[in-house]
């Protein structure tokens, strides 16, 4: 087979070209084999995928963690045997007997790519548009890092300056959060995004003339991206050529961010499956692959075949890897020896380390002040970015009520916005009403790493979010969502904006931990415990939503047991205590004046502060027990939303003060009253807990 290059501008031979339909040989015989998948798009696009891969993109398959890589973003997920593939021919470790398991009980090939489980899966991608929002954050976070590390270097000539590529499909291109998550990035003029647009008009219920009559391309260039079209071969098939010529020059366009469309024919070359709906998320039947198998060349009667010599070129991407890798360490060590300040901070970053008496900077409130916990948590990140230069976020549009303005000074903006603030490196993240898509970004910002980030809407508009949030826990991300106005004591906006059943929901969230301090100091405590939770001293990370108030609670003494998730705050008096109070956020208040009026009447009280359910529960029983023994059957949980937190807190005989209804339009304190969140209320709780508790 000739290897000689057809052209000067790609060096594409025969060889490469088989390596092609090999994998979409692969791709179908995958699916064929476990009887379901998404087959069409993984042989449409392995052309394009394998130009990345094979001919673009910088990478080293033997450091899949290398910090000067390029990144991969595989936003139409299901098409997760177009990223599988390539990650096997390249020699990422996967190998053909991962390919035949794909799909199947503890495979490395699960259905949709997951973060964390395959080397070389950059994020996990399931719900259509996340990964388009995923990799506008890491093109954030790239930026950012340059800022922190390399700040004066000519574009292009630092160790920091890489490429994030992604490819979406039509059902990314149609979800919402695409379209915040593309606004955003045309207005930061992100140069180091490209996103390449499958555009074969196929979705699950057929040509998606069905639900989309929109010129895309229009759409892009209205965000202010470069955009380009590349049209397929006479026969339909994608054309490398073209590809990479469109691909070169997005590259080389540094200051907007790139969007191609590739227009394909969905499992092409099949002769009777390519081109339908059905191709998109079935397989396409022994009859069928074995004629493309035809068409293709390859042997019907084989089933995953790769011959010595495809295998043996697609492998030189680990020796071009190597290469790449070397050439960027020069760089880098040439870039260390003229920075050794910002060297040492990478050193300590990308170590996952906090600065050296990083703690010495966070405030102590004064007891007995009344402080809205949103406001200490502005005064903690105010006092943090003095001194944890990684630390940055910002808001949906709402800092000044989120408190979430690190840098007043200093706004994540392109050189050219017309703000006084703008710095193409600050700190501070004007995301926009895009509530879903910041979620997502924050989830790619985080995927990139050597950054901590935070972003802050109302907890009402975590619903928004919780696609993203919930990819957040899936993934064990270091990403801290600061969600404000965190119930009626919010007041006149109205049950729209007072969360009711967002708490117990956010909960049910496997690997979230949901913190609700009581107080200011509480607060301090909470971001203290959040970031030392971020270094890789601790162990497997998780997102942390901290659920802030809008109005002012007292503040108490600072506790340090507030990183235990619960913990007793104020003893019983006069013996044992009869009756446990348990208590979250603005609420906790509550339970302390209700124990004074019992303990007033003879009954001993405790109150436990219960900031974290997620952070209780990782205690040993011990500890439990004695923040909440057993032997006292008469409880009491006070928390204004739904009750559904508690019920295994408080018993049989406990009582839950709860709200199990929307909120209305008045001042919060009356609404308080009004929906019986009152010290008389809990009291009258307590004491019928007692009786039911004695029978």
């Amino acid at each position: 087979m000739s290897t000689k290059p057809t052209t000067t501008d790609l060096q594409w031979t025969e060889l490469d070209q088989r390596a092609v339909d090999t994998a979409r040989v692969l791709a179908m015989d995958s699916v064929q084999k476990v009887g379901n998948g998404h087959p069409g798009t993984a042989m449409s696009l392995a052309p394009a995928a394998y130009v990345l891969f094979q001919k673009l993109m910088r990478h080293d398959p033997a450091d899949a963690d290398w910090t000067g890589r390029d990144r991969f973003v595989l936003s139409a997920g299901h098409s997760s045997l177009t990223l599988y593939v390539q990650l096997y021919l390249a020699g990422y470790g996967l190998e053909l007997d991962d390919l035949k398991a794909f799909r199947t009980w503890g495979s490395k090939t699960p259905g949709h790519p997951e973060y964390g489980h395959t080397v070389g899966v950059e994020t996990t991608t399931g719900p259509l548009g996340q990964g388009v929002a995923n990799a506008v954050g890491m093109a954030m976070a790239a930026r950012y890092e340059r800022g922190l590390f390399d700040p004066d270097a000519a574009p292009g000539t630092s160790p920091f300056d890489h490429t994030i590529w992604a490819i979406a499909g039509d059902g990314c291109l149609q979800e919402g959060i695409a379209a915040e998550a593309s606004s955003l990035a045309g207005h930061q003029k992100l140069g180091n995004l490209v996103l390449l647009w499958d555009d074969n008009h196929i979705s699950i219920e057929g040509d998606t003339e069905t639900a989309v009559s929109e010129d895309t391309l229009k759409r892009y260039e209205a965000y202010g991206w470069h955009v380009q079209r590349v049209a397929p071969k006479e026969n339909g098939d994608l054309d490398p050529h073209a590809l990479y010529a469109a691909l070169k020059a997005a590259q080389a366009e540094t200051e907007r961010p790139s969007f191609i469309a590739m227009r394909s024919i969905i499992a092409w070359p099949a002769p009777h499956a390519q081109n339908t709906e059905a191709a998109h998320g079935s397989a396409l039947g022994e009859e069928e692959v074995a004629a493309t198998k035809r068409v293709l060349g390859f042997d019907p009667e084989q089933h995953f075949e790769v011959s010595d010599e495809v295998i043996g070129h697609t492998r030189e991407a680990l020796d071009r890897g190597r290469e790449a890798r070397g050439e960027w360490e020069k760089g880098f060590a040439a870039w260390r020896t003229a920075n050794a300040e910002r060297a040492a901070e990478f050193d300590r970053i990308s170590a996952g380390e906090l600065p050296a008496g990083w703690e010495d900077a966070l405030p102590e409130f004064e007891t007995g002040k009344s402080v809205a916990t949103r406001a200490a948590s502005g005064k903690v990140l105010q006092a943090l970015g003095a001194v944890v230069p990684e630390l940055w976020g910002g808001s949906a549009d709402l800092a000044g009520s989120n408190n979430t303005t690190i840098d007043k000074s200093s706004s994540f903006l392109p050189a050219d916005n017309p703000l006084p603030e703008a710095r193409p490196y600050g700190r501070t993240i004007h995301y926009g009403i895009r509530e879903h898509s910041m979620a997502a970004e924050m989830n790619g910002i985080a995927l990139h790493g050597n950054t901590r980030i935070y972003g802050g809407t109302f907890l009402v508009f975590s619903d928004y979010m919780r696609n993203a949030v919930r990819l957040s826990a899936l993934m064990h991300l270091p990403v801290t969502y600061v969600w404000t106005h965190d119930s009626i004591g919010l007041g006149e906006d109205g049950p729209t904006h007072q969360p009711v059943e967002h708490l117990a929901s956010l909960r049910a969230i496997p690997g979230l931990n949901v913190v609700r301090p009581a107080d200011a100091n509480e607060t301090v405590i909470a971001w203290r415990e959040i970031l030392k939770r971020y270094t890789k001293e601790f162990g497997v990370g998780a997102p942390h939503g901290l659920a802030l108030t809008r109005q002012g609670v007292p503040t108490y003494e600072r506790n340090e047991d507030a990183v235990r998730g619960g913990y007793v705050m104020f003893e019983a008096e006069g013996g044992a205590p009869e009756v446990v109070l348990i208590g979250t956020g603005s609420e906790v208040q509550l339970a302390v004046e209700a124990r004074e009026q019992l303990q007033a009447a003879g009954v001993p009280t405790r109150v436990v502060s219960m900031p974290s359910v997620e952070w209780f529960e990782e205690q040993d029983q011990e500890y439990k027990d004695a923040v909440l023994p057993p032997s006292v059957k008469a409880r009491v949980a006070v928390e204004a939303g739904i009750g559904l937190t508690w019920h295994r807190y408080v018993g049989d005989a406990g009582r839950i003060v709860s709200l199990e209804h929307f909120g209305a339009s008045a001042d919060g304190k009356l609404l308080f009253r009004e929906f019986g969140f009152t010290a008389d209320a809990v009291a009258a709780a307590a004491r019928e807990s007692l009786d039911a508790a004695r029978r």
